[in-house]
């Protein structure tokens, strides 16, 4: 059985040339999608910490304060001695 005609070396090259570059135009495809889904989820966030901000009346500055008292509280809680 005869095999069919072998490839050059300059046929091979090209060809993980393009493989190549194909693999590098996906990644960059999917790099935009992922950095698409974490400014969505971001947004989800930040939509969800407004709502709670509205329903208890507090106002950033007041929240802000609030969260820095939490951490340094808890922060120092969790130090060992």
């Amino acid at each position: 059985m005869a095999r069919g005609q072998r490839k050059t070396i300059e046929e091979k090259i090209a060809e993980k040339e393009e493989l190549i570059l194909a693999l590098r135009t996906r990644l960059k495809s999917e790099q935009i999608e992922l950095e698409t889904l974490y400014k969505e989820k971001r947004d989800k966030d930040l939509d969800g910490i407004n709502q709670i901000l509205e329903e208890s009346g507090l106002n950033v500055d007041e929240a802000s304060e609030i969260l820095q008292e939490y951490i340094r509280t808890h922060v120092s809680e969790q130090q060992p001695a």
